[in-house]
């Protein structure tokens, strides 16, 4: 494994300068996605449902929704917007050209994942406090956690990408690892809810750490247990990123 330097900030500033022409057409999905599910589920199913854990159910699932959707950012970003700029734009082959090394690119696209991961925190966090559903200043530090578990989504999603022969075998990654922590990582209903086996095999997805850091934020609640969900974090973080430095480096080099 070969260190980075710090010119993969010109990598990100390549992706920042993209995201700047392209808002218009993103930014709508980034506001409708969160709205729709935060008034079907918070709204329509809270109906049914009534308090969960002492809160209203939309109040209990806008941490989860937090979350999960900077989860999606990142996953997207490092897969779907890796793949494209890898196979089919040779974006990393143009990039190699200059003074740039590889590890250079897989470190630039881990950390634009970080960050698309960070703005759709913020833009959700946004929204649920327009609909008054954020009640503590803790969730300032939002932002800030959804950067770091960006970090690990976008080293899990990009260690993917550099195993993958085709565009379509994201299709597994998502049905089965993405999309099954989106329902059993405590999003929508509390870990006490369900059967003791799948409760414990919830702990090992690495969103159910993220969940609980963020609703601990937006409630201000705080609990010792919630640093060794952030060591969590942190770990499967370190772990990841080098190990994606070294498989990225063989598929783009090899």
């Amino acid at each position: 494994m070969r260190p980075f330097s710090y010119r993969f900030i010109r990598v990100w500033q390549r992706h920042f300068d993209v995201l700047l022409r392209m808002w218009h057409a993103e930014v709508p999905g980034y506001l409708a996605e969160p709205i729709i599910i935060l008034l079907t589920m918070g709204l329509g199913l809270g109906a049914y449902i009534g308090v969960v854990d002492g809160q209203k159910y939309i109040e209990f699932i806008v941490p989860g929704v937090i979350a999960s959707y900077a989860m999606f950012s990142a996953t997207f970003e490092c897969t779907y917007g890796s793949f494209t700029r890898m196979e089919y734009q040779k974006t990393y082959d143009a990039i190699m050209a200059t003074p740039l090394n590889v590890e250079d690119i897989i470190a630039g696209e881990i950390f634009w994942g970080a960050t698309r991961s960070c703005f759709t925190s913020i833009i959700i966090l946004l929204i649920a406090t327009v609909f008054r559903l954020v009640h503590s200043p803790w969730a300032l530090l939002i932002p800030v956690l959804s950067f770091l578990h960006g970090i690990m989504f976008s080293s899990i999603a990009l260690f993917f990408t550099s195993m993958v022969p085709s565009i379509y075998s994201f299709g597994y990654y998502f049905s089965l690892f993405i999309t099954p922590m989106f329902y059993l990582s405590g999003v929508f209903f509390p870990l006490a809810a369900f059967p003791d086996l799948v409760r414990n095999l919830s702990w090992i997805a690495p969103l159910t750490p993220v969940v609980y850091l963020t609703r601990a934020l937006i409630s201000g609640q705080f609990y010792p247990q919630l640093l060794l969900t952030l060591v969590e974090i942190i770990g499967v973080s370190v772990v990841f990123f080098s190990v994606s430095l070294v498989t990225m480096r063989r598929r783009l080099t090899v």
